[in-house]
């Protein structure tokens, strides 16, 4: 990538961070150019289709809805999006593996030729090496953390006891072998774990539950945070 490229490529991540107008000279400082190099640097990404409004003097602020070229990747952040990906297909549910695999051809697809000669032949890989079949209702816990509904469960403890609750999932952790659910869940009135191979049954209400997801997700980290601090 060329330091142009990676200045502009650095512009661009400084005001995707901003939820308001950052005044030139603050962008200027951090990112260690001149006013006249950063100017033009706007100028150029709104060449691209960036659509940052504002005016020296006034401020600068990146709307959102600009897709980044995928040649603005550095080495490194494709890399890390080849093995992310890898690591789906290789662990998710066949829906999510296969959409991780279409969408690392249609990236491929764009790249241009030395960057998609890098991606094809990287030597990064996430191999399973002990098979685990991943559980039937993945896709539909998937779907009800996106939709924010709550689902019913029979779902069978550590000691064995079976029980049906309703939850409300917010959050799905993909370990090597297990995936974990957080959820909300209206029986204990209190946030559960709950591990996805000991639901027997699995129901999704349509229901959309009436907190909102990233909500729960605030106290649920709150109160991680809460209990690693004793």
């Amino acid at each position: 990538m060329s330091q142009r490229a990676t200045r502009l490529l650095h512009l661009l991540d400084e005001l995707r961070r901003r939820r308001t107008p950052v005044r030139g000279a603050e962008l200027a400082q951090r990112l260690e150019v001149s006013l006249r190099t950063l100017y033009r640097d706007i100028d150029a990404l709104r060449g691209q289709g960036a659509e940052i409004v504002g005016d020296p003097g006034i401020g600068f602020q990146l709307r959102p809805g600009f897709l980044l070229p995928p040649m603005m990747f550095s080495a490194e952040e494709l890399e890390a999006l080849l093995l992310g990906a890898r690591w789906v297909v290789s662990h998710a549910d066949p829906e999510l593996a296969t959409a991780a695999g279409t969408a690392l051809d249609r990236l491929t697809g764009v790249l241009p030729e030395p960057l998609r000669l890098q991606v094809e032949t990287s030597g990064l890989f996430a191999p399973q090496w002990k098979r685990s079949e991943p559980e039937p209702w993945l896709p539909a816990l998937r779907l009800a953390i996106r939709e924010g509904n709550a689902v019913r469960i029979q779902y069978c403890d550590a000691e064995g006891q079976a029980s049906e609750r309703v939850i409300w999932p917010f959050a799905m952790a993909f370990m090597a072998e297990l995936r974990f659910l957080a959820a909300w869940c209206e029986m204990r009135g209190d946030f559960r774990h709950f591990r996805a191979d000991r639901m027997l049954a699995l129901e999704d209400t349509g229901r959309r539950y009436p907190d909102q997801r990233h909500s729960l997700l605030k106290r649920w980290r709150a109160l991680q945070l809460q209990h690693r601090n004793g």
